[in-house]
């Protein structure tokens, strides 16, 4: 072993040789990675929220039991049951993993499920019959005042019109199917499932704050068809989920038999 003496060119080069590898240094393509699993998650799940939370559809639905109201009620009623939508979709999301693990039931599990029922939805909107007369086709109703809606803020109109049954499943298909190996991973793609539910709600609300609008002026065919593209688009969605759980489960399958 050569030593060199203290102050000289070479033993500075060995010192910042030994040195380097204590400095902080940050991975640009672990961050870049990182972004982009926010960003999948993100559109995945706005991809599976907002056929099952149907904006237009549902306020086609809650057209009929608010009726006449005036253009305020509408917009002070879509604030309301946009913030309990939100509220109600990330418990779901956030308690989805520990309700799984308490019953016992694998991730594949819950996609398999999860698409099978998505995809029976999405089957079912292709199939499903000509829609009903819209408000104008139906008979007046005297106006009410807003305090009678104010108690059915949260049922019916947050659940089951807004996000329903479906919606619940698909929520929970997505925190399992968001889970990963190291925290950051999952923090990054459970912060894409919760911007997703936000962008989600704020189609809601904007569709249930100009309800009436909306109704007159979309005619009944069009809003037909694009109730059958979302359907056929959750139908898809449906099969891809379910497709990534039985890939999973084969693949277990597979290294449970060669062990």
């Amino acid at each position: 072993m050569i030593l060199e003496p203290e102050g000289s060119p070479a033993s500075r080069v060995h010192w910042g040789s030994r040195a380097r590898p204590f400095r902080c240094t940050l991975n640009p393509y672990r961050q870049s990675g990182d972004r982009l699993q926010s960003w999948t998650s993100f559109l995945i799940a706005l991809s599976a929220l907002l056929p099952m939370v149907n904006p237009v559809g549902s306020a086609l639905v809650l057209l009929p039991l608010v009726g006449d109201a005036p253009l305020p009620v509408y917009r002070n009623l879509a604030w309301r049951i946009s913030i309990d939508n939100i509220i109600f979709l990330l418990i779901v999301e956030a308690a989805g993993s520990a309700i799984l693990r308490f019953f016992g039931i694998s991730i594949p599990i819950v996609e398999v499920s999860g698409g099978i029922v998505i995809s029976g939805i999405g089957w079912s909107g292709l199939n499903r019959p000509d829609p009903e007369p819209r408000l104008q086709d139906m008979p007046p109703k005297a106006p009410v005042s807003e305090g009678k809606y104010i108690e059915k803020v949260f049922y019916p109109f947050t659940f089951p019109i807004t996000s329903g049954p479906a919606t619940v499943v698909t929520m929970l298909t997505l925190s399992a199917h968001a889970a990963r190996t190291t925290l950051t991973a999952n923090l990054l793609a459970h912060v894409g499932i919760s911007a997703a539910v936000v962008v989600v709600t704020a189609c809601v609300y904007a569709c249930y704050a100009y309800a009436p609008k909306l109704a007159k002026a979309g005619a009944p065919g069009t809003i037909n068809g694009i109730i059958r593209i979302i359907s056929f688009i959750t139908f898809c969605i449906g099969v891809q989920i379910a497709w990534n759980g039985i890939s999973a489960l084969i693949v277990q399958a597979a290294h449970t038999l060669k062990h």
